[in-house]
């Protein structure tokens, strides 16, 4: 493991190849899975400042869901995600030809908001947990990624390596300079 600041950071995202192959799942980490997308408290923020500039790209269904529930839910220890559409896809979630997409990243390419997306998506399979004194930085190994592996290991891309931009967003440049350090240290 490598310790930077409050970070501990799993010793996966610096051995474990990682390419998405975003044609080969299809979107399948906005559809699959328990619960929603982990929230931010200020993310929340966001989507209720920016939700009318959202709503033109969701599907009638997710937005009966952001009606009836709000921009964010809980998930089954408490905290802040993202809504679910009937225990299925997140609610922000759109699709084309069967390829899910997120409404939220749309409003933001399109020009009309100033959010990407959540940040746990930007960081998608990494996931970070909250403890009191430290955040927990892991690889979240799911099967809707294995074509993702295997891309990574023809290509040779380091799984912190593809998640350069997210991790920067998230933790800031000089982070993601101690961690490269970090690696070639080791």
């Amino acid at each position: 493991m490598i310790i930077i600041d409050n970070t501990i950071i799993s010793d996966n995202l610096v051995s474990v190849n990682f390419c998405c192959e975003f044609n080969k799942c299809r979107g399948a980490c906005c559809v699959e899975g328990d619960a929603g997308a982990p929230l931010e408290e200020e993310e929340i923020s966001l989507l209720e400042d920016y939700i009318e500039k959202i709503k033109p790209f969701m599907t009638f269904e997710g937005k009966k869901v952001i009606k009836k529930n709000e921009v964010f839910d809980y998930d089954s220890t408490g905290e802040y995600v993202t809504p679910l559409i009937s225990d299925k896809e997140c609610a922000f979630t759109y699709f084309i030809d069967g390829v899910a997409f997120c409404a939220i990243e749309k409003a933001y390419d399109e020009g009309e908001i100033k959010f990407q997306k959540p940040v746990s998506c930007h960081l998608y399979p990494v996931r970070v947990n909250k403890f009191k004194d430290f955040l927990a930085v892991n690889y979240h190994k799911w099967q809707i990624c294995d074509t993702a592996l295997k891309a990574g290991e023809k290509k040779g891309i380091l799984l912190y390596k593809f998640l350069r931009e997210p991790l920067i967003r998230k933790f800031g440049k000089e982070w993601y300079k101690q961690l490269e350090k970090e690696v070639d240290l080791t």
